[in-house]
């Protein structure tokens, strides 16, 4: 006769530190993950050969001549990241921008020596006025205030220069009211319907944006952008602009900046079945490379959680300024 055997059931039935013992399960039930094919590793470009000019405001980073970022771009392309995003800084800058537009300007120019070296890096161009005039705004002003529709015509030039010169990606940042539309005609009537629009759809005008103005050296000379970019309180009105950038045609929407604002990343994945980026902002950089250097943090873990954070959320692409060490870091395990 068998010996029947009683078990008790314990009150610890639920363990979830089960899937937490050893490495190997917790990459087993890992829900989100970064790859190095996620990220864009933004560039400032200025004219001339051998420039390496720190910013001061990001350790870090530098403003580099194309000789100087070609360099970095292939190790960053050897690391798996996704592509670089090119912002230009040029010798002149006028009211109107001029060099943005210009067939022979710093970014086109940049470009083509760009694919001419690395034919393979996946190439984006910030389709913005803000770096280019002499006012620091994104646009013509008129009367104090950017102009919106005037700014759209010679948004469309910049747009089309980008392409011609070989950009695989343009990215308008300047929050202008129908600004995707008119990139989109633009392309499409010159024969670049294959260039996708990467759209900073929902873009807040944000304290975040500091380090960048020192190292784009677009603050603006008067004013502010409270006209064109996104009050930081509004959710609903994000929704509606993204939704406005899809209609007129964006092949992918962002939100920027990215941590004070992963409510609305969610948002967005949720509302929209189109590609979601966020954009990990110059003052998010800076607090966690200004904590690194006191000693207070653990830099390379912040970094990944950080960027965990963004595809958590649902961002499917993060522009940061920290691509390539964290390329690195998911090299290295």
């Amino acid at each position: 006769m068998t010996k029947s055997i009683h078990f008790s059931v314990s009150a610890q039935v639920h363990r979830p530190r089960r899937l937490r013992a050893n490495p190997a399960i917790r990459r087993m039930v890992q829900e989100t993950m970064v790859q190095p094919a996620d990220l864009i590793q933004p560039y400032f470009l200025v004219p001339g050969k051998e420039v390496v000019k720190p910013v001061s405001a990001m350790p870090g980073v530098f403003q580099l001549s194309v000789d100087q970022a070609i360099p970095l771009a292939r190790q960053a392309m050897e690391l798996g990241v996704g592509g670089v995003i090119l912002f230009g800084i040029p010798a002149i800058k006028d009211s109107t921008g001029s060099d943005a537009r210009d067939d022979n300007g710093l970014i086109q120019s940049a470009i083509r020596t760009f694919k001419e070296a690395l034919p393979d890096l996946y190439l984006i161009a910030d389709a913005c006025y803000c770096e280019y005039t002499d006012h620091g705004h994104c646009g013509i002003l008129h009367n104090g205030d950017v102009d919106n529709d005037a700014t759209l015509e010679i948004l469309g030039e910049a747009a089309i220069s980008y392409a011609k010169a070989g950009v695989d990606m343009v990215a308008p940042s300047g929050m202008m009211d129908g600004g995707v539309a008119t990139i989109r005609g633009a392309l499409d009537q010159t024969g670049f319907t294959n260039i996708p629009i990467m759209a900073y759809a929902a873009k807040y005008v944000s304290a975040f944006y500091g380090p960048f103005g020192i190292a784009a050296q677009n603050a603006p000379k008067s004013g502010d952008r409270r006209t064109y970019q996104m009050d930081p309180a509004n959710r609903r009105e994000a929704l509606r602009e993204v939704a406005l950038d899809v209609q007129q045609g964006a092949d992918v929407v962002m939100v920027k900046p990215g941590l004070a604002y992963l409510d609305i990343i969610r948002e967005v994945r949720d509302h929209f079945d189109v590609p979601v980026a966020a954009y990990n902002v110059s003052g998010e950089y800076a607090m966690v490379k200004a904590a690194a250097m006191q000693g207070w943090i653990n830099e390379d873990r912040m970094v990944m959680e950080i960027l965990t954070s963004f595809k958590r959320a649902g961002a499917d692409m993060i522009l940061t300024y920290h691509a390539t060490h964290a390329a690195q870091l998911l090299q290295n395990g």
